[in-house]
């Protein structure tokens, strides 16, 4: 019997078959199990050391008959075969890809740049995210140098002209863009130790009170665009209820990640009542 599929399906029919017994029975195999491992790794340890040193061509010979590899391997003497960059590179995008897609982003592969370099493009929802940069290094270049130590440059390029990804941004030839102030909401609506939810003109707000002053941010957060209006208000701290970063809303700071604010808007009280200026075409 030399198959080496049949020398696994014997191993296997007499696992099972161990697996039946109890307890007691199954340490006292486990263990003799154990030992002749432990005898047989250390045997074939010094064996490698000494095919080393006298002949390199003749322990890759034997490492290529596919027994021995099977052996070796079983014991961590050998490094399993790595499968090519790209395929290593795809893995890692479909780790991500989940948690991009939650939030209606996602990534893909634009080049390959050896020795150590990789371009992606973020698309969607992550293509417009204000902290897609903290996106790319936490998620995507993570998972890509995880499953590809030999990468060291993951590099975010932008979408290609005329991609339509890009039909949220204002095109030269829109018409012109007017800015408008717009009745959202009264003072006694906006409560000072939470947020309230409005929609105005296609756009999702949230509005905060301190004492008279009412403050105005959209409402998505700016690492993957998720609705702020859920989350956890204290000490005049809103976190995000997807991710957990958070921001002052005295003034729109991320305490999460440095440089990185929620977009905000003007406003203004006039006769108890809270006007957003609003950009509109």
């Amino acid at each position: 019997m030399t198959n080496l599929e049949e020398l696994v399906r014997e191993i296997n029919r007499f696992e099972a078959i161990i697996s039946e017994w109890d307890e007691s029975q199954r340490c006292v195999a486990v263990g003799l199990k154990t030992a002749i491992e432990a005898l047989h790794k250390a045997a074939l340890t010094n064996l490698i050391k000494s095919l080393k040193q006298e002949s390199m061509s003749a322990l890759r010979h034997a490492v290529n008959d596919e027994v021995v590899y099977a052996v070796l391997l079983y014991h961590e003497l050998v490094k399993p075969p790595k499968p090519p960059l790209a395929q290593r590179i795809q893995t890692a995008l479909e780790e991500v890809r989940p948690g991009l897609k939650s939030h209606n982003g996602d990534v893909e592969l634009v080049a390959i740049k050896p020795p150590d370099t990789v371009e992606v493009r973020l698309i969607g929802t992550c293509s417009n995210c204000l902290a897609s940069t903290l996106t790319l290094s936490q998620g995507v270049e993570q998972a890509i140098k995880n499953h590809c130590p030999e990468i060291t440059r993951v590099v975010a390029v932008n979408n290609p002209t005329g991609n339509n990804t890009t039909s949220g941004l204002i095109s030269p030839f829109s018409s012109k863009i007017t800015s408008t102030w717009i009745k959202v909401a009264t003072i006694e609506q906006v409560p000072e130790f939470n947020v309230l939810a409005v929609q105005v003109a296609g756009s999702s707000l949230i509005l905060h009170r301190q004492g008279i002053t009412v403050r105005c941010y959209r409402n998505a957060c700016a690492h993957l665009g998720s609705a702020l209006d859920r989350g956890k208000v204290e000490n005049g701290i809103i976190t995000c209820p997807s991710h957990g970063f958070q921001y002052k809303l005295e003034t729109g700071e991320c305490l999460t990640v440095p440089d990185v604010s929620l977009q905000s808007y003007p406003v203004k009280i006039k006769d108890d009542k809270v006007f957003v200026k609003l950009q509109q075409s």
